[in-house]
């Protein structure tokens, strides 16, 4: 599976190389190739994935449901401390390695979340990487997997050294537990989408910017000034935060300056849609946060 993550990666940025460049995001040079592979991940959402997690929606009991995403939820809590350890997040590592332990053993091999009172979070080595200055890289659309970047689509594979399913040595077992982890994840994202059915413009620009400003806030931890948009209390409007400085020029050692800021979605729009947008993309943003 890792093997199958870099060969997608190496294939999607090859065929970056041959797309246009007169980008009009300066952080998707590569736009015409991630349209088309958007296209193309969207007609395979809409034939197979979307249609399955539907059915396993449908007939899987609520509880089955939780039971199941807790326990890939908590075989990700092993990348997570490894990732935690990497970024010299030491207390954050206690917290998350114990969540590990005691679900992996109390909570019944982690079917069972015995740990609720302890914080989830979410560390991958595309934030290691970010969190040591190494800029994001031009964003990218990768087959099936959607949208990522450079440093992010490279860190896949250093992720999935760690991963338990990957020790898995039995191959039927091992393909059985990755298609049954995508399509819990592509259920979870069956209410997110309710969010994007309130688009009036371009659906692949909203994505695009919802993942940019989500990727920029996990990188930080979540440090506002780090976003385009200030949430409010009832997380419905957007403030716009003009001028930010990126957040990577507070990094202690940074190693890479990122080339490619993310830039206000439709800043060439009308006012009327360019506010609309804004609300949108801010939605899907805290959508993807939860």
């Amino acid at each position: 599976m890792s093997a199958y993550r870099l060969i997608l990666l190496v294939a999607a940025l090859a065929l970056g190389g041959c797309a246009s460049t007169h980008a009009k995001n300066p952080a998707d040079p590569m736009e015409s190739f991630n349209r088309s592979m958007f296209s193309f991940n969207d007609a395979v959402d809409k034939a197979v994935a979307k249609p399955v997690a539907q059915g396993y929606d449908a007939v899987m009991p609520e509880p089955g449901k939780i039971m199941v995403s807790n326990f890939f939820s908590n075989l990700d809590d092993v990348i997570v401390t490894a990732n935690d350890l990497l970024q010299l997040k030491f207390e954050q590592a206690a917290s998350d390695g114990s969540r590990f332990i005691f679900n992996s053993t109390f909570g019944l091999f982690g079917l069972l979340d015995v740990t609720s009172r302890l914080e989830k979070h979410n560390e991958d080595f595309g934030q290691t990487l970010g969190f040591w200055g190494v800029g994001s890289g031009p964003y990218v659309v990768l087959p099936i997997l959607g949208p990522s970047s450079v440093r992010d689509g490279a860190a896949l594979y250093v992720d999935s050294r760690p991963s338990k399913l990957r020790r898995v040595t039995h191959m039927r077992t091992r393909n059985q537990l990755y298609i049954t982890k995508a399509v819990d994840r592509r259920t979870q994202l069956l209410e997110q989408e309710k969010v994007l059915d309130e688009a009036v413009l371009d659906r692949y620009e909203y994505i695009r910017d919802a993942y940019l400003l989500r990727r920029e806030s996990l990188v930080n931890d979540g440090n506002r000034s780090t976003t385009m948009y200030e949430e409010d209390d009832d997380d419905t409007e957007p403030v716009p935060i003009p001028n930010v400085p990126s957040a990577q020029q507070n990094q202690p050692t940074p190693a890479v300056q990122s080339s490619t800021p993310v830039a206000s979605p439709a800043a060439s729009l009308p006012a009327k849609d360019h506010q609309a947008q804004q609300a949108v993309v801010h939605k899907v943003w805290i959508a993807q946060k939860r």
